[in-house]
């Protein structure tokens, strides 16, 4: 029997990481709360199990006396002789109770306390381990629907997303297996409750930590990141090693890592420039693909006026303000952008107010103007530099 109780702490430990000690400490309050039930009380009882044979003595200590009063805390001389025949009135003895003598209920309730001490400690551990994972990306496999939000398999418990953390061109199939950014772990009566993220922009970021060596390793620095869920994301990064390119690295060979994680964002674009100091350069980098005339910003307010060619006005702003709006989060300033034409005519607009710098459109080329195309616009498909300046 004992060997068969080891056998089965030790599948316990290894299956729901409880350790030993947790679970012989179980056992014990087990069999007090079985003696209490049996006896009516259990404060002069105590249970010892030896941890390396699983061997258990459970014993009352009682008041060698003439005459008895209460049974349970209590022996006479002539018992207590039986026990010991050194026994003398005054003396505690210890007189062993036979575990096998309990009823029904009594033995019932130990067990529950034991199962409940299980169940509480595998509460415990999923949640310190979940709660270690917090603000981290982990793979989960979708479980089913419920209501608009979609249950989540990671392994040992489930994970809510929500509906607002959704992607909303997303839609998954039950056994699909995807990312997830965990936002919080809280520990409540019924287990730990994981609310995990498709939508976050740290998801973007640690799928970047992942897949790219160099910002693993710190020598590329990811400094400032923003996100429109399933359209676009930009990110701003910087190299500690001046013979790395951080775009670079990021892209990859042949545009082999960002692909990857692209993919993982289902098609989502991710548009990747160099972070700077200077925040007029910044700005610059961070309304690429567009081509940028001046830039005049304000540290102080944190506004930034740019002039862009009158031909780049669309591209500039972006699909419904787009490019702009996830440039103006992705700096900090408030970005007012005008064409040349729209900049002369402003009241009081004066060139010598801008960093300016002159261009014919038709002798541009690529490498004339290297802050425009400091940002590439990955979708999905390899990247060319000569057709995307082509296209420019």
């Amino acid at each position: 029997m004992n060997k068969e109780l080891m056998e089965a702490l030790d599948m316990l430990e290894k299956e729901k990481d409880i350790s030993k000690e947790t679970l012989f400490d179980a056992i014990e309050n087990s069999l007090l709360t079985a003696c209490k039930n049996h006896f009516g009380k259990a404060d002069n009882i105590k249970v010892e199990i030896d941890r390396e044979t699983c061997d258990f003595l459970c014993y009352a200590e009682k008041e060698v006396v003439e005459e008895v009063e209460d049974d349970c805390l209590q022996i006479s001389l002539e018992e207590a002789k039986q026990v010991s025949k050194k026994a003398k009135v005054g003396d505690v003895l210890h007189v062993e109770i036979k575990s096998k003598e309990f009823g029904r209920i009594a033995t019932q309730n130990a067990k529950n306390v034991i199962l409940q001490k299980i169940r509480e400690e595998e509460r415990s551990v999923i949640y310190n381990q979940y709660y270690e994972k917090e603000k981290d990306v982990v793979t989960g496999i979708v479980q089913r629907y419920i209501g608009r939000n979609i249950s989540i398999n990671l392994g040992k418990t489930d994970a809510i997303l929500n509906e607002n953390e959704q992607v909303r061109s997303e839609t998954f199939r039950p056994t699909e297996r995807i990312k997830v950014y965990i936002l919080e772990v809280k520990n409540t009566p019924k287990g730990p409750r994981i609310l995990v993220s498709r939508t976050h922009p740290e998801l973007v970021k640690r799928l970047f930590e992942t897949e790219v060596t160099e910002i693993k390793d710190g020598t590329v620095e990811i400094m400032s990141i923003a996100r429109e869920a399933g359209s676009r994301t930009k990110m701003a990064v910087r190299s500690n090693n001046p013979n790395v390119d951080p775009v670079g690295a990021c892209v990859g060979m042949n545009g082999a890592r960002v692909n990857l994680i692209v993919e993982e964002l289902r098609g989502e674009k991710i548009d990747i420039v160099n972070w700077d100091e200077n925040p007029g350069i910044l700005i610059q980098n961070a309304l690429s693909p567009a081509k940028i005339v001046a830039v005049f910003a304000d540290p102080d307010e944190k506004t930034a006026k740019v002039v862009v060619p009158d031909y780049q006005l669309s591209l500039a702003i972006g699909k419904e303000g787009q490019n702009a709006r996830l440039a103006a989060r992705l700096t900090g300033y408030k970005i007012d952008i005008k064409s040349e034409t729209q900049a002369k005519d402003a009241p009081g607009f004066r060139y010598e107010d801008y960093e300016y710098d002159d261009y014919e459109d038709e002798d541009y080329e690529a490498g004339e103007y290297d802050e425009g195309l400091e940002g590439e616009l990955y979708d999905g498909e390899s990247y060319d530099e000569e057709e995307y300046t082509d296209e420019e």
